[in-house]
């Protein structure tokens, strides 16, 4: 039986084609990653908000509660937020939109809330 030699050349392009089915995976996935990573940091954002909201209305009111929770969020977070007093807490609820892939393109709302004893300056 005579010896067969190696075909060469037959497999030439698979690292290309299996390259671009693979890149459009990666892409997905780095988005899923990067979409947690925004989730997350928004509830993080909206969490700090709802607290130094609490802490600056319980010792001045209304107009700093809302002043300090929009102080450490950047515009293009939508964010509303809620403050007022409930018996001897004061509370703040800060609402943040979370963003699809950036800022600005929102799918949903996290909320943030926080309360802090009242501490009225005389």
């Amino acid at each position: 039986m005579p010896a067969r030699r190696p075909v060469r050349g037959r497999d030439q392009g698979q690292v290309a084609i299996e390259f671009v089915g693979t890149v459009p995976l990666i892409l997905l996935l780095v988005a899923a990653v990067w979409e947690c990573v925004l989730i997350g940091y928004a509830f993080s954002l909206a969490g700090n908000a709802a607290d130094e909201a609490a802490r600056a209305g319980a010792v001045k009111g209304g107009a700093e509660c809302r002043a300090a929770a929009g102080k450490y969020i950047g515009s293009t977070w939508s964010m509303s937020v809620d403050c007022g007093e409930s018996g001897d807490v004061y509370k703040a609820t800060v609402n943040l939109k979370i963003p699809v892939l950036f800022p600005g393109l929102d799918f949903g709302s996290i909320d943030g809330t926080a309360a802090a004893a009242m501490e009225r300056e005389e």
